[in-house]
């Protein structure tokens, strides 16, 4: 099971700390302010008050244990900095750190951190591709060329089952996950048939995408 560690729990890092764990994998959240700690000890694996920038605090939580490491600080960027070389000087082998404009991006960037995210960018984005294409529901850019769509069920596959559709040959996509209602099946068999209703996930890289959007 991977291990995240998330630092800084606002509503991004809560959001973040949340839905890891919902993922069924394990997450150790923390923040200086015990009150955001306690909104979400429910939610994730571990919950504890502490100071990031203090690389001691880090060390004796495990932070190099960790399979990685989120900095979900970004409005302050002094912070975000430090926080950043004591991660990197305890050897964490992946760091996602959110920024809050292009100028904190670039002074990640340096620092070595493995992905940067802005987070008002890429709601941007994610808003300008869903406008742009009526049944896209999200898309999570994984790269600059690849992606997960989530669209609904094209009719044409309704009754069909994933073996028949063949669509990784076909189409050069991978249906990950099949949602319908409150009912998720992730790495459905190929014997799956598509339902009405269904919203699949799709992963691919964007040329296949645009492809199923066009179904």
């Amino acid at each position: 099971m991977k291990t995240y560690l998330v630092i800084g729990l606002g509503r991004f890092g809560a959001a973040i700390a949340r839905q890891l764990c919902a993922l069924g994998v394990e997450v150790l959240a923390m923040d200086i302010r015990s009150d955001l700690v306690q909104q979400v000890a429910n939610d994730v694996t571990h919950a504890v008050v502490g100071d990031a920038q203090d690389k001691e605090v880090l060390r004796s939580l495990g932070a190099r244990d960790f399979d990685c490491a989120v900095i979900a600080i970004g409005d302050d960027l002094a912070a975000s900095v430090l926080v950043t070389m004591n991660l990197k000087e305890l050897e964490v082998p992946y760091i996602v750190c959110k920024a809050h404009d292009e100028t904190h991006r670039r002074v990640l960037e340096k620092l070595g951190v493995d992905r940067v995210v802005i987070p008002e960018q890429e709601h941007a984005q994610r808003l300008g591709r869903s406008l742009f294409s009526h049944n896209v529901l999200d898309y999570i850019e994984l790269s600059q060329d690849y992606g997960i769509l989530e669209v609904p069920a094209p009719k044409s596959w309704i009754g069909k089952s994933l073996k028949e559709l063949n669509v990784r040959a076909k189409l050069g996509i991978n249906i990950i996950a099949v949602e319908n209602g409150s009912k998720t099946n992730v790495s459905p068999a190929g014997d799956y048939c598509v339902r009405p209703g269904d919203i699949l996930a799709v992963l691919g890289d964007n040329y296949a995408l645009e492809a199923v959007q066009k179904l």
